[in-house]
């Protein structure tokens, strides 16, 4: 990182990935990729609804490690 101003992101601290689920209304076939991830629940939430209404889905990485 050049810019000093800016903190490294600590990837540990996203634990919320938002998926699209295309798949849900038959677009795609291979596993979807995250869009996005977040440190909050309730902004994935929000940013999942505000783009795919009836299909996104929020994954909480950390319950899925155990």
């Amino acid at each position: 990182m050049s810019d000093t101003r800016l903190a490294a992101p600590d990837p540990a601290a996203f634990r919320y990935a938002v998926y699209a689920c295309s798949s849900k209304i038959d677009l795609s076939t291979p596993p979807d990729p995250a869009i996005a991830l977040f440190y909050q629940k309730g902004i994935a939430e929000s940013f999942g609804r505000l783009m795919w209404p009836s299909t996104y889905e929020v994954v909480d990485l950390m319950e899925t490690e155990r």
